[in-house]
């Protein structure tokens, strides 16, 4: 029974060790950098325009789909047709299995 509990809690540490934002930005507005582009334009994921903030780590990719507020309204003409660097400063939460990412300012690298 101890043995098992260790190698749950283990398992559930290399979980969220792997989860690229840490716990303490938790509901606070971080940076993040990468590449924007739109999710239906250059993506071909979706039916409908939305800013997406693609970001590379150790060769995994990361998906940060923004939310459409008025900032990434106004920046979206930025990235509808192609990818460019970005920073987006906003709060980011996990939904299920995505990221979403409210941002509060997105500027051009």
């Amino acid at each position: 029974m101890k043995k098992s509990l260790v190698i749950l809690l283990a398992a559930a540490g290399l979980i969220v060790g792997a989860t690229p934002l840490p716990a303490e930005s938790a509901g606070k507005e971080i940076p993040l950098k990468g590449r924007g582009a739109c999710m239906k334009c250059v993506l071909k994921e979706s039916d409908s325009c939305q800013n997406v903030l693609v970001t590379e780590k150790n060769g995994k990719e990361t998906k940060f789909y923004l939310v459409q507020n008025d900032v990434s309204k106004k920046f979206h003409s930025e990235i509808c047709t192609e990818r460019k660097k970005i920073t987006v400063v906003g709060v980011c939460k996990k939904v299920g299995d995505t990221f979403e990412v409210t941002p509060a300012k997105i500027t051009a690298d």
